[in-house]
């Protein structure tokens, strides 16, 4: 093939190039225009309306609301005592059962006391010596005043026999308070119950030997009345002093285990710590509770609640109707057959009410369906489940 025949081929083929180009631009200025009338007359088109919804209402009330404080306590007796021997002995009987009730004053251990039972027979036979040395001293006395009055005797000899009658008078003191410490050290040999309560484990059996202070018998715990201790917030520390002056508030407490008839307890406040805990910033208190059944038992779990205050006359909603929406909480009410956003502000929200404000008293709440609402929606009521339809409003004159 020569050059010019190359040539003519190059020509021919840029020629047709230009010629698809140009059917294409012509095709695209033909469509643009109608592309451009399209979105004119959509929006010139009406809006859809809002399809309405079926929801329950409720009515906003007003109220007291009780605040209540809800925390984890522990029972703890109100007294536990660790029984020691006051003196170094054998023990000679054992008088109780291991987890035995007893009284105050009754009798738990009996220890060996010949010892001690010879060192009073010892001192009640000093004291009787001394009483008779006093009884002879105080006749010679006698005697010699009669001689004194008669000049028989000087006052020197007088005076002897009266120093020595006030010296035996100290003498028969003193084994008076001789045998009342043999009597004391005596009766350590008994060891009586401090207080009424359960007995604990027996550590010691007849025959045991036990040093003063140091041996633990058994320990006594109370149970009835019995105290639960938990942690009160700082910021209720005011209405829980002032619940004190009037007898204490009441508590109620229930088990965490959830055993069956273990029930709810009853009780009321009656001690509050005088230092605040600088980690938790909270306060400790203690509540007293009647426990005739035992069913609080000293170390156990239990769930507290009790009421600190109470707010007056405020608007009450249910809190399954407040909704947490981007820019805050809100509501929705029924106005007119419609759906009305409203915000409100929860003040303190306790099981299924909250206090609010934003509404009023008297305002219809929409309870169910509020996630299907935007502003504006018609509104179609069914009545709770239970509960029949409410009548509609009657309509407005025009």
């Amino acid at each position: 093939m020569n050059m010019r025949t190359m040539y003519r081929f190059r020509t021919m083929a840029v020629s047709l190039a230009l010629v698809s180009l140009w059917g294409c631009s012509a095709k695209d200025n033909a469509a643009a225009p109608a592309a451009a009338q399209a979105p004119a007359g959509a929006a010139a088109a009406p809006a859809a309306p809002l399809a309405p919804v079926t929801v329950t209402t409720v009515i906003a009330q007003s109220r007291d609301l009780p605040v209540l404080l809800k925390a984890t306590g522990t029972v703890a007796p109100l007294a536990s005592v660790d029984v020691r021997a006051q003196m170094t002995s054998v023990v000679s009987k054992v008088h109780i059962r291991e987890g035995q009730f007893v009284k105050a004053g009754e009798l738990l251990f009996t220890l060996d006391a010949r010892t001690d039972e010879a060192n009073v027979a010892k001192a009640r036979a000093q004291l009787a010596r001394d009483n008779a040395a006093l009884a002879d001293a105080q006749r010679q006395l006698a005697r010699a005043q009669q001689l004194f009055a008669q000049n028989f005797i000087s006052q020197g000899a007088l005076d002897t026999n009266q120093a020595l009658v006030e010296a035996q008078t100290a003498a028969v003191a003193a084994d008076q308070a001789a045998m009342d410490a043999t009597r004391v050290a005596l009766s350590y040999a008994r060891v009586i119950a401090p207080h009424s309560g359960r007995a604990g484990a027996i550590n010691v059996f007849a025959g045991s030997a036990v040093q003063a202070n140091v041996t633990s018998l058994v320990t006594v715990t109370q149970l009835d009345p019995i105290a639960v201790a938990f942690n009160l917030p700082q910021r209720n520390l005011s209405d829980a002093l002032l619940a004190l002056k009037d007898g204490g508030a009441p508590v109620s407490a229930r088990l965490t285990d959830g055993a069956a008839g273990a029930g709810t307890f009853s009780g009321r406040l009656k001690f509050v710590d005088n230092a605040v805990d600088a980690a938790s910033g909270s306060v400790k208190v203690k509540a007293v509770f009647d426990n005739v059944d035992a069913k609080l038992w000293p170390g156990a779990f239990v769930e507290v609640s009790q009421t600190v205050s109470t707010l007056k006359d405020v608007v009450v909603v249910p809190q399954a109707a407040i909704i947490q929406a981007a820019r805050g909480t809100i509501v929705y009410l029924k106005e007119d057959g419609k759906a009305v956003q409203k915000p409100v502000q929860v003040v303190y929200a306790q099981g299924l009410d909250a206090a609010v404000t934003g509404v009023k008293a008297g305002d219809w709440v929409v309870l169910d369906g509020k996630q299907n609402l935007r502003p504006g929606t018609p509104l179609l009521e069914r009545a709770p489940e239970g509960k029949p339809e409410r009548a509609p409003a009657p309509a407005k004159a025009p």
